[in-house]
């Protein structure tokens, strides 16, 4: 069974950092591409970035750019996404995000990922 487990997130003022991570139990990270997406109030989700199987990061979001960084410790099987300058407009509740299929491309579309983490709330203050 796979399983995403999410950790982090909080409230931090504006301009403040924070650190993701989400936790992989059931398969090796490293054959999958694992993603980053948002959802604020209202709004769609949002994609934020992705790591494909190489762990390079892949087809990251103007709002991420700059900002957001997502690593991976193969060790710890463990995704991060590292966000710093974070503004209001970043409050959203954040998802990590994986594909079925070994070696799957990495997507921008929710709706190609099957497997999600719980979720973790990201508040910033201004």
């Amino acid at each position: 069974q796979v399983l995403l487990t999410q950790f982090g997130g909080g409230s931090v003022q504006a301009g403040g950092s924070l650190k993701l991570s989400c936790a992989v139990s059931g398969r090796t990270i490293n054959w999958y591409p694992m993603a980053w997406f948002r959802q604020a109030p209202g709004k769609e989700r949002e994609f934020l970035t992705a790591l494909d199987t190489g762990g390079d990061e892949k087809f990251p979001a103007a709002s991420a750019r700059g900002r957001f960084t997502p690593s991976r410790d193969l060790a710890e099987n463990t995704v991060y996404l590292h966000m710093s300058n974070l503004t209001p407009e970043d409050t959203a509740i954040y998802y990590c995000a994986t594909r079925v299929r070994q070696y799957a491309t990495t997507s921008t579309d929710a709706r190609n990922y099957d497997y999600w983490g719980q979720g973790t709330q990201v508040t910033v203050s201004a």
